[in-house]
């Protein structure tokens, strides 16, 4: 069944990439005509699993940074959408840096990012942190994700610590945000866009280009596509007993100790997350043919 996006959100990315694919402005009634026209397309949807337990993902998955700002910031949801760059701001002053690593399967033309690992199938979560709240229990029900042996991929693997890393199915994660310049809607693909230490001024001004995708650009900012992602989230480089928050399509799945309202229950803990993709899983009302 055909979905229409209606931008009626803080961020809105999904239907600013809709309508931006064909240059209409971001608008209710752009977005309105074209589900009353009713061409479609297809949409990837991401699988992320940890143990027995899934999320399934559309417009993007966070680390770091951007978690921190998206999530942190809901205490000026007073201020709307410029919460966001409010609090980018005060999180760039008050830089942060986590440990941990991630592993993935490249797209073809991007081999030459991170090195040579080996796909390790434990998939139980290793949390056994008494402190920390345990997963919520869903039921299974409906789709399960994609059925693909990851044993005999190529994987590779980047270590920490990292600035940020992001994930992005769209071009757009929000109105002004041009996150993955080069992602597609349906090319079986994940948009991986990693920030690295640098200076607070460079960082400020990679920031700024996040309007118009130039940020990809920087020496600070790795950009390549996968196939199928492992996060595998860490403490503070400089605060072992402080962890991060983990965030999909605006939703937490997962706070590790001493985060932001660390105290609430998630989807999942703060511990090994799989993506996997499938291709044109979904479809969308879109304002043209494709």
């Amino acid at each position: 069944m055909p979905l229409g996006v209606v931008p009626a959100g803080t961020g809105n990315g999904m239907a600013k990439s809709l309508l931006d694919s064909v240059g209409e402005p971001c608008k209710v009634s752009n977005a309105v005509l074209a589900i009353i026209r009713g061409h479609k397309r297809s949409l990837d949807v991401a699988t992320i699993w940890q143990g027995k337990t899934k999320f399934f993902s559309v417009l993007m998955l966070a680390w770091g940074l951007v978690a921190d700002v998206d999530i942190e910031s809901e205490k000026y949801r007073w201020m709307g959408s410029a919460r966001l760059d409010f609090y980018a701001i005060q999180r760039i002053v008050h830089l942060r840096q986590y440990n941990g690593s991630i592993s993935f399967v490249p797209a073809p033309g991007f081999e030459g990012f991170g090195e040579p690992t080996s796909y390790n199938d434990d998939d139980e979560s290793t949390n056994t942190d008494p402190s920390q709240e345990k997963p919520t229990k869903v039921r299974q029900l409906g789709y399960e994700g994609p059925d693909i042996n990851l044993k005999n991929m190529n994987w590779r693997t980047i270590k920490g610590p990292f600035v940020s890393v992001w994930l992005h199915n769209v071009p757009w994660g929000g109105e002004d945000t041009r996150a993955a310049p080069d992602a597609k809607f349906s090319d079986g693909y994940l948009d991986v866009i990693i920030m690295r230490a640098c200076p607070k001024l460079s960082l400020l001004s990679l920031m700024t280009g996040l309007s118009t995708g130039t940020h990809v650009k920087s020496p600070y900012v790795l950009y390549f596509k996968v196939k199928a992602f492992i996060l595998e989230p860490g403490a503070l480089a400089d605060d072992s007993t402080k962890e991060g928050i983990v965030d999909s399509d605006g939703e937490v799945l997962a706070r590790g100790k001493g985060a932001y309202k660390c105290h609430q229950k998630t989807l999942m803990v703060y511990d090994k997350l799989q993506i996997t993709l499938d291709q044109g899983l979904a479809t969308l009302f879109s304002p043209s043919p494709v």
